[in-house]
């Protein structure tokens, strides 16, 4: 799906006037907006007509922080020109805890010799006391 010239003149007054030098116009970085979210694409799957993904990207970020989008949709919305209906839930996978066998951990393997030596056998370890040259009656 891809807005026409007549159609972005309907919502267009909802965006942000373009300062400088931009290369990507409104109308294309909507239709890019759309493209992804109707072919479910990732931003680096966007076709090059669009232009850089990147720079769609940071725009379209932009605009849902401002509430741009939310403006425009719902807009879009009212005049019939599109409907939206959210299908899918993402969850994001920085958030979800995780057992660690579940992750591809390496597994544990047998304990060693020295953690398992029975409690009567004979101790691996020397412990030494040592005199030391201060007095601990000073004080």
């Amino acid at each position: 799906m891809q807005f026409t010239r007549e159609q972005f003149a309907l919502i267009e007054h909802l965006l942000p006037v373009q300062r400088g030098n931009v290369r990507i116009d409104n109308l294309t970085l909507l239709n890019a907006i759309l493209y992804v979210a109707v072919n479910g694409c990732t931003w680096r799957g966007l076709p090059t007509e669009y232009g850089r993904w990147h720079t769609v990207y940071t725009r379209m970020s932009r605009w849902a922080k401002a509430g741009v989008l939310d403006r425009v949709f719902e807009e879009l919305q009212m005049l019939q020109l599109l409907k939206v209906r959210i299908e899918v839930v993402s969850l994001d996978s920085t958030s979800i805890k995780v057992h660690p066998d579940g992750t591809g951990a390496l597994k544990k393997g047998a304990p060693k010799a020295s953690a398992a030596a029975a409690a009567d056998s004979t101790p691996r370890v020397i412990w030494l006391p040592r005199a030391s040259s201060r007095s601990s009656a000073s004080a």
